[in-house]
């Protein structure tokens, strides 16, 4: 297990690799990038334990660091109960601030709206918005639940900013200008913050 990377730097924040699975097969994902991030190796030979993620947070000395992010290969809370298992230690142990980069489906995986249990754990949620309605999403995207992806992706959004400090929606710099208004006035609807993040090959 040491030989994978579980926990990862960059720049002064800590992320934390959880899984290789996603619902989504993304047409700009680091997965389908022979590099990874930064030339670090992500792909997972088996999910970690939450006690294995905690000990590899520890002999990182995590506590130094600004931010604690569950990102990695795949979708995080596709292993909801375990994210929320190290969130809880994380809190406990330190207070250290955390964040979630998710693409929205938590609810649908888990069979139930699970954005409740996030309460007093995550300090910030980043969802991938990506485009600005169901067809576009799903070209994009690629979703296995087709373009039901979509809007249980906005719909968890919603939910989740009743629990969450601070809920996010964004999409890359590549999809136009037009687009990006249009997905802008999505997230105004919903009531969250907007994000328009640089696209990084």
């Amino acid at each position: 297990m040491s030989a994978m990377n579980l926990v990862y730097q960059y720049q002064n924040q800590l992320y934390v690799n959880v899984t290789n699975r996603c619902t989504n097969r993304c047409s700009f994902c680091i997965r389908y990038t022979p590099s990874g991030v930064d030339q670090i190796d992500l792909w997972l030979e088996r999910e970690p334990t939450a006690e294995e993620l905690i000990a590899a947070l520890l002999e990182k000395n995590y506590r130094d660091y600004d931010e604690v992010v569950f990102c990695g290969y795949g979708e995080p809370l596709m292993r909801f109960d375990v994210v929320m298992e190290v969130c809880r230690f994380i809190k406990e142990d330190s207070g250290k601030k955390i964040r979630i980069n998710t693409n929205g489906h938590a609810n649908r995986c888990a069979g139930k709206d699970v954005t409740s249990e996030m309460k007093g754990l995550v300090d910030v949620i980043s969802i991938s918005l990506n485009a600005s309605t169901a067809e576009g999403y799903q070209n994009i995207c690629k979703c296995e639940f087709g373009e039901e992806g979509f809007y249980e992706m906005l719909d968890f959004a919603k939910k989740a900013k009743a629990y969450v400090p601070r809920v996010v929606m964004s999409v890359v710099d590549v999809i136009g200008e037009e687009e990006i208004e249009a997905c802008r006035r999505v997230v105004e609807e919903i009531g969250v913050e907007y994000r328009v993040r640089k696209y990084s090959e």
